[in-house]
């Protein structure tokens, strides 16, 4: 994968390790195999990106397949978010202390059972408490891996390794969840759901092959884990992806209607702004390791000032057809750019907790999800028209500013009264 950062002996990030406690055996076979280690953690992203996406693009056949209407199989990819909101922290809070090669490990093998659990539902109530279980390791993966990329690289590279792992998420877009959605629609849904468990179980064979081991947090207790819930710029980070991050969904949510009904282009023309979403996704998630490398935070104010520049640049070009592509594109660039730095902000302001900051990023964008289509619906519901989510993202991002400007106030008066 281009990009990828120079490795460094591996260390668990957020633990006080003596220099003895790594093997000296580990440090070489850590530089060998230091890129696929990485891929193999992307590898894993990449599967969960497949299969959280490719439930939208196979809606009418898995409703026709377990007898229900559209808008009841549309329950499942809440079930799925709900999964991912649930399983963040608990998995986290109670996964602390493990070996974080292993936790990634059982991680991805649970992916593929549950994949494998979907792929066999036989009723509607199955496939729904199905996809509620395969969210669960979604949060708590990304951020493991985020922190083994993170131990494996220099520090000045960090910011690089994370973004490499989301790069898998952001790639399934463009290739796995086109590719599942074909299949699926040749061979039947269950297809795809088969074919992202083989995914997941590639990851957990690649994992165990090249990712070094790496011990958790031998001090983590539950109650010290809790303790990020009483963090306040760990909340104050999430608030500002939670609302921040809201517009891209907002946009997202309703770019079919939003070509068709505003900008006047055939329903054929949909895949060409959901390949743009996709190919912003990976252009962004490499330009945000850069961007990381040089400041997290300025990054994240910056990436907030573009996202809403970028939503009006929406709205203004939603009725002029194919000039809407460009503005596609930038809507998922810069909201990567911010997805990347808050994992990264997480990371950096959870203390102790640091396998639980690191997963709740996930948790905190899967709420973004809900808020943004939300909203974005109630606009359209009261008249607006399609258009007008592209505005409610443009004040969303206005909000996820004003948090992040409230986390830096708060952060400077709590460093002047220490």
């Amino acid at each position: 994968m281009p990009g990828i950062p120079p490795p460094r002996p591996p260390v668990a990030v957020g633990v006080t390790t003596a220099p003895t406690a790594t093997p000296a055996a580990t440090a070489p076979a850590a530089a060998a195999h230091y890129r696929v280690a990485v891929l193999a953690l992307a590898l894993g992203g990449f599967a969960i990106g497949t299969t959280e996406f490719v439930t939208m693009g196979l809606l009418p056949q898995i409703a026709d397949g377990v007898g229900i209407s559209i808008p009841q199989a549309g329950h499942m990819i809440s079930a799925y978010a709900l999964g991912v909101v649930v399983g963040a922290p608990v998995i986290a809070i109670f996964g602390a202390k493990l070996p974080r090669r292993a936790l990634l490990v059982w991680l991805m093998a649970a992916y593929a059972v549950f994949n494998v659990l979907s792929a066999v539902a036989g009723s509607y109530g199955v496939l729904v408490v199905a996809r509620f279980l395969d969210g669960l390791p979604h949060g708590a993966y990304f951020g493991v891996a985020s922190l083994v990329a993170a131990s494996l690289a220099a520090p000045e590279h960090r910011g690089r390794a994370v973004a490499s792992v989301m790069l898998g998420l952001s790639v399934a877009n463009v290739v796995g969840v086109p590719a599942a959605t074909w299949l699926g629609q040749q061979v039947g849904w269950r297809s795809a759901y088969l074919s992202t468990a083989g995914l997941a179980l590639l990851t957990v064979v690649l994992v165990l092959a090249y990712v070094p081991s790496i011990p958790g947090n031998p001090a983590a207790t539950g109650r010290k884990e809790m303790l990020f819930f009483r963090n306040g710029q760990a909340m104050l980070t999430l608030l500002a992806g939670a609302v921040g991050f809201g517009g891209l969904f907002a946009v997202y949510s309703y770019i079919a209607p939003t070509v068709t009904e505003v900008g006047g282009l055939p329903d054929s023309a949909v895949p060409v702004f959901t390949a743009a979403f996709g190919l912003g996704m990976v252009a962004g998630t490499w330009l945000a390791g850069r961007l990381a490398d040089w400041d997290v935070f300025a990054t994240l104010i910056w990436s907030g000032v573009g996202s809403g520049l970028v939503m009006l640049l929406v709205w203004a070009t939603a009725p002029y057809g194919w000039w809407l592509v460009p503005a596609i594109f930038l809507v998922t660039a810069i909201g990567s750019v911010l997805v990347v730095n808050l994992q990264l902000r997480l990371m950096t302001v959870s203390g102790e907790a640091q396998t639980l900051g690191a997963a709740m990023n996930h948790a905190s964008l899967n709420i973004a999800n809900a808020l943004g289509a939300w909203l974005g619906g109630l606009v359209i519901a009261a008249g607006y028209g399609y258009r007008a989510p592209a505005l409610v993202g443009a004040a969303l991002s206005v909000a996820g500013i004003a948090v992040l400007f409230w986390s830096a106030a708060t952060d400077r008066r709590t460093t002047s009264d220490a």
